[in-house]
């Protein structure tokens, strides 16, 4: 375990999200919410995490570094949601991800993890919703990359499969290329917490999908 951090996290509001807030939360960690909606503040509190009102989308440069100031790990966990349409795949999955990287290396901010998608790394040609999706994902990706590679700041890409509500299994598949299959969403918050506490996994990108190995075990021989 590191350190106790605070921890920033892009679509507070999501189940991803508040999943993970509330696993972060009992190991100690300090977290913060942003969410685009005072009606979601509550919720956030629940988990016990502080709520900061930011859009990303709206947000210009000084609002989203005030909103992600004192960050030790930033994680982009915002999602268009699967009821938008393409404009919102580029606006927020892709520009999202890209203005909450450059405002993480102003903040000196030490880690930045994106949860991203499996397919993100060959994403297919198209106009079709999910294929405008999984190039931003992609694009996004690099936009980590790239800022990881000319600053401090570390990065982590995590890509999982078909995300279920389902219980957690506790096990997963780790690996550049996974085996095609779901994970709960209960399972990834696990991940990135694991992933965040243990200071592993730097400067990695993966698949995760449901598996048979732990996921304290799966995340340790990360490095």
């Amino acid at each position: 375990m590191t350190s106790p951090k605070q921890i920033t996290i892009v679509g507070g509001h999501g189940q991803i999200a508040r999943h993970l807030s509330r696993k972060l939360v009992a190991r100690s960690h300090a977290v913060r919410g942003l969410v685009r909606s005072s009606d979601q503040f509550d919720d956030l509190r629940e988990d016990g995490a502080e709520p900061i009102l930011c859009d990303i989308e709206a947000a210009d440069e000084s609002h989203l570094d005030a909103a992600l100031t004192d960050s030790d790990v930033v994680v982009f966990a915002a999602g268009a949601g699967p009821d938008s349409g393409p404009d919102r795949k580029r606006t927020l999955d892709r520009d999202g991800a890209v203005k909450s990287v450059e405002s993480a290396i102003r903040v000196n901010a030490e880690r930045f993890v994106i949860v991203s998608s499996m397919g993100a790394d060959d994403p297919p040609d198209g106009d079709e919703t999910f294929s405008v999706y999984l190039r931003a994902k992609n694009e996004a990706d690099e936009a980590v990359r790239d800022a990881s590679g000319r600053s401090k700041l570390a990065h982590t890409i995590v890509r999982p499969g078909k995300l279920t509500d389902g219980d957690s299994t506790g096990s997963v598949q780790v690996a550049e290329h996974a085996d095609r299959a779901e994970i709960p969403r209960v399972d990834v918050a696990e991940v990135l917490a694991e992933l965040i506490d243990s200071g592993r996994g730097i400067d990695a990108t993966f698949e995760v999908v449901s598996g048979s190995v732990p996921i304290a075990d799966a995340v340790r021989a990360l490095g």
